[in-house]
């Protein structure tokens, strides 16, 4: 297939290996110019010297910007605030890390003149779909490059051929066993040993929470307050976003919360295993779950609980940024509007539960709750209640009795009953 005629590409780039190889091919398969994009999203590597680095692979100029602030504000809390949960236990900290990725690519390629961007993204993941929705919706005239689904690179050893040939500067030769991606919010495990998902992860693995069993003897109680759906102190203290994850993230690492083990569906069509470590962020969605059960009434609750399963889908697969995103946001934020109070969590041994929660919003009353005597409930209403809720059933039953229900048209008397 021809190659599309570019000038210039911007590359997201992370200053690894396979993205430090992209670059000067990019050059002399394109014959193109290439700004490289690195965004800090909490991930903990070392980011100096990737522009220097990047120049020295061949890189004209070089991006690298801290985008922690928006990356909790912007994608992390509404899709918190939403309840969205992919296949019951993906917190998505992958996922909602693409768009913001693909968003400021735009942004870069506009201000440069660019007319493509490419990323590193392997033809088997969700990853490149994340990146080309997202250019596809904010400006469809850039091309995309992915050079995992073009170029003859299929193994470690054959990039760092690649890498000295072309004067690539590779600080290391070592790598991980595992995959991984690693933000503010999480970091995920894949590859190695969890490629049979009947073996046990490895201890070793675990970088940001310890194992539960030698997590501290003794409890430690956090307290975390909320307005309108989005974290704002703890334990009486105000901090801003990135602040008040990265303590949690430690508090709750060193209690040995926050690790999940699944295979998941893939947008692609496989099934893979991943291990998350999310300590921080499963604080606070079993706090704010725990408040809303004050705050919002029955029926509000149990369809948002179908709206967070919606919204769960359309981050794992890319979809962003879509009218239907940001309407069920608007939606979201509507509901959570009342939203506000405290919540008490005991962290131990592995564990994250509610000891408490209060809210000026409560809908909670514990005059109506209590079984004690009151004056506000009177428990032989409940009668009434109960024959015409159950009356349907009893409607049923009647029927089957009868000969009338399931097999009622087989029934050797249903013509007279039918005149009748």
């Amino acid at each position: 297939m021809a190659k599309r005629k570019v000038s210039k590409v911007v590359l997201a780039y992370s200053g690894g290996l396979d993205t430090s190889c992209i670059v000067p091919w990019l050059i002399e398969n394109y014959d193109c110019e290439v700004v490289t994009f690195t965004a800090d999203l909490g991930q903990e590597e070392e980011l100096e010297g990737l522009p220097e680095k990047a120049k020295i692979s061949g890189a004209v100029k070089s991006y690298v910007e801290d985008l922690r602030q928006e990356f909790l504000t912007d994608f992390v809390f509404p899709t918190l605030k939403a309840g969205a949960i992919y296949e019951r236990q993906y917190l998505l900290g992958t996922s909602f890390a693409r768009p913001l990725i693909a968003k400021r690519l735009v942004e870069i390629a506009e201000l440069e003149g660019a007319d493509a961007i490419a990323h590193g993204a392997t033809g088997k993941g969700n990853d490149q779909v994340r990146f080309e929705l997202g250019v596809m919706a904010l400006n469809p005239r850039l091309s995309v490059i992915a050079p995992w689904r073009e170029w003859d690179i299929r193994s470690r050893d054959d990039a760092l051929a690649y890498a000295t040939a072309h004067g690539v500067p590779v600080t290391s030769t070592g790598k991980s066993k595992y995959s991984r991606d690693r933000n503010i919010w999480h970091l995920s495990h894949e590859g190695h040993i969890l490629e049979d998902p009947w073996l046990e992860p490895e201890e070793e693995m675990f970088l940001i929470s310890v194992a539960p069993e030698n997590a501290p003897e003794s409890p430690r109680y956090v307290e975390i307050d909320f307005k309108s759906g989005i974290p704002v102190r703890v334990d009486g203290v105000a901090r801003g976003p990135v602040e008040l994850l990265t303590y949690l993230n430690k508090v709750a690492g060193e209690h040995g919360v926050g690790r999940v083990d699944i295979v998941e569906n893939r947008l692609v069509g496989i099934k893979s295993r991943g291990v998350y470590e999310t300590p921080g962020g499963t604080m606070l969605y079993t706090a704010l779950r725990a408040l809303e059960t004050l705050c919002l009434d029955g029926l509000t609750q149990h369809y948002k609980d179908v709206v967070a399963e919606k919204y769960a889908e359309i981050v794992y697969n890319g979809k962003w940024f879509t009218p239907l995103r940001t309407a069920m946001d608007e939606f979201v934020n509507s509901l959570m509007e009342n939203v506000t109070g405290s919540v008490r969590l005991k962290l131990y041994k592995g564990s994250c539960t509610v000891a408490g929660r209060r809210s000026p919003h409560s809908l909670y009353r514990e005059d109506y709750a209590t079984f004690g005597e009151d004056d506000v409930y009177d428990q032989s209403d409940a009668e009434g209640f109960i024959h015409l809720f159950g009356l349907p059933l009893k409607v049923k039953a009647l029927l089957d009795i009868e000969g009338l229900g399931k097999s009622s048209y087989a029934h050797p008397d249903y013509g007279k009953f039918k005149r009748d």
